[in-house]
């Protein structure tokens, strides 16, 4: 067993609202920038939807993620490196403009400079990339709350693998937003894909980055990663991607993504984890399985033995009690209520997502039921306006069981809590019929709705003794040690007095002929 730490991130969908305010906080941080205009490093997604680049999940097309070969091996869709390398010059697995969308602003000045008229002046979209008039045919978020109808949501790759038990009529029409980031995963297949050995995997918090220094632009990373979160800057000729906003965690501090959410969606917290596990996990036979095989990965922090191996393995105490406290912990294995996004990419993604549970309390009560009784919402679970089917490929490769689980795990804790609203006793046998106590129901309860700031973001900062390690590689990587390849004219300025000259710093001094 070698323990690792890893930052996760889980989203409850039932409480996004679709306000994109993430994303545009995200954009102000890190991609407000020449060159990646375009660029989301988070997004929210309506579903069912096309989502952002247009049909990413269609793996067939774009060819991201790995597979298991017979043999039991994986290797990356788009081959191995051999293939890459025999087509390093020429990568047409690629998303292009139109995918994406083409980025555009207003022409303001022509408001602010336009002449007495009779008619009210307008400021003509003006694109980003040629700076030329252009016409908007497409966004980031185009198919927002089901704006483009059918339309827009037959292009869905979910919605064509389940189209036998969905239609879209207007009367049964269904909807949620999805907000994505880089999914900072235990097995990226981007960095697999990088033939410079530009993107890897710290050590110390998982995070995975791009070394700008080592990045050639061969962007297979781009068809690499399966969620298309890696993104191509056209004017420094470099990948850039999601850095789950590592100088804000460093010091205890929540994503920007996380810290401006508008609905509390977001928790962040550490995961332990056996990282000679993953590679078994993840190349597990049955796509089905891969839920509960990156659940096994996972290491109980409360678990002596995995505390005594965590202790040998260098990872302090205060990072130990902070996996304790942990909220990503406690969704995904505790109260098992959190989902990985597409575990068939064999990722190990480790952003994960709790499922929403559709207005079933209303429905019921439209067919003249009582819609918080307990039989009647386990029964409607299955009939839930946001079908099953769609969510379990989303979440766990097509198997409808682990969701069904979750949503009955929710609608229990909604009735469970009437019942103590309405003062009356609680009762046991709700959370029983779930495979849950009481006490872990009440538990539940508290961390999903009425969770405190604190409690919500339980991040570790960084030690200073360790930061060299903040840029080191698990296996196999560049940045092994200090003074390794790819290091050199890398300088701290956050600890740089100002007086002396570092090495790298300043062009070499010229000697006097």
């Amino acid at each position: 067993m070698r323990v690792m730490a890893q930052l996760a991130m889980v989203m409850n969908l039932d409480k996004c609202i679709g306000c994109h305010t993430c994303s545009v906080t995200c954009k102000q941080a890190w991609t407000n920038r020449s060159g990646v205009e375009y660029a989301w490093f988070n997004n929210v997604e309506t579903r069912p939807g096309q989502g952002y680049p247009r049909t990413y999940q269609d793996q067939q097309r774009w060819q991201g993620g790995w597979v298991r070969s017979a043999r039991g091996r994986l290797r990356p869709r788009a081959g191995g490196r051999l293939k890459r390398l025999l087509s390093i010059f020429a990568n047409p697995k690629l998303p292009t403009l139109r995918d994406y969308y083409e980025p555009w602003t207003y022409d303001y000045e022509h408001l602010l400079s336009s002449p007495p008229a009779q008619q009210t002046p307008v400021a003509q979209p003006i694109s980003q990339m040629t700076g030329r008039p252009t016409a908007i045919t497409w966004s980031a978020n185009w198919d927002d709350s089901l704006a483009g109808g059918n339309e827009v949501a037959s292009g869905d790759p979910i919605l064509a693998r389940v189209s036998a038990s969905v239609r879209l009529e207007y009367e049964n029409a269904f909807m949620f937003f999805l907000p994505r980031i880089c999914e900072h995963c235990l097995n990226p297949s981007c960095a697999a894909s990088c033939p410079s050995g530009a993107i890897y995997k710290r050590v110390e918090d998982g995070i995975v980055l791009i070394d700008q220094n080592r990045c050639r632009g061969w962007r297979m990373c781009v068809t690499g990663c399966p969620y298309k979160k890696i993104y191509f800057n056209h004017r420094t000729g470099k990948a850039e991607k999601c850095t789950f906003c590592f100088p804000r965690v460093e010091i205890g501090q929540p994503t920007v993504c996380a810290e401006t959410c508008v609905g509390r969606l977001r928790y962040i917290g550490l995961m332990l984890y056996d990282a000679d596990a993953v590679a078994q996990a993840a190349a597990t036979e049955h796509d089905t399985d891969l839920y509960a095989a990156q659940r096994s990965v996972f290491l109980d922090p409360h678990d002596p033995s995995v505390i005594a191996a965590a202790r040998r393995a260098g990872i302090a105490e205060d990072w130990i009690d902070a996996a304790q406290r942990s909220p990503a912990w406690d969704l995904i294995v505790r109260y098992e209520v959190a989902l990985p996004l597409h575990p068939e990419y064999r990722t190990m993604p480790m952003v994960w997502y709790i499922p929403p549970l559709s207005p079933v309390v209303e429905a019921l009560r439209d067919t003249g039921h009582d819609g918080e009784k307990l039989g009647n919402l386990f029964g409607a679970v299955e009939a839930l306006r946001i079908p099953v089917r769609y969510l379990a490929e989303l979440f766990t490769a097509g198997d409808p069981a682990p969701v069904e689980a979750v949503l009955r795990r929710l609608a229990a804790m909604r009735a469970y809590q009437r019942r103590i609203n309405l003062g009356d006793p609680p009762d046991e046998s709700i959370a029983e019929a779930v495979g849950m106590s009481g006490e872990q129901m009440q538990a539940m309860y508290r961390l999903l709705a009425i969770a405190k700031y604190e409690q919500r973001y339980v991040i570790p900062a960084a030690h200073t003794q360790t930061a060299h390690t903040l840029e080191g590689r698990a296996t196999g990587c560049s940045l092994d040690s200090e003074g390794g390849p790819g290091m050199g004219g890398r300088i701290n300025l956050l600890t740089w007095n100002g007086n002396d000259r570092p090495e790298g710093l300043f062009p070499p001094r010229k000697e006097p002929v």
